[in-house]
């Protein structure tokens, strides 16, 4: 289950987002960018030096994660061990 302190090692597409002047829903990623559908139009948001706020269905709750902390290929995230971020 999704939560504020694991959520960078979930699946990030299909969840919903808002970063700076965008509000929409993660629609791809790769390494270095987040592909957000907002307005009927799809937005290309990198990752490195942005803030994040994702919103977990499962919870209910948004939660603010460093786009820094997402840079790596959405497979290699997921694998990896991370320290609280």
């Amino acid at each position: 289950m999704r939560t504020a302190s694991n959520i960078v090692r979930h699946e990030l597409i299909g969840l919903r987002v808002r970063t700076g002047s965008f509000d929409g829903k993660v629609i791809d990623e790769s390494r270095n960018v987040i592909v957000i559908e907002a307005g009927g139009s799809e937005k290309k948001i990198p990752k490195e030096n942005n803030i994040f706020t994702f919103h977990i269905p499962e919870t209910g709750e948004w939660v603010k994660v460093d786009g820094n902390v997402l840079v790596a290929r959405p497979e290699d995230r997921i694998k990896k061990k991370m320290e609280k971020w």
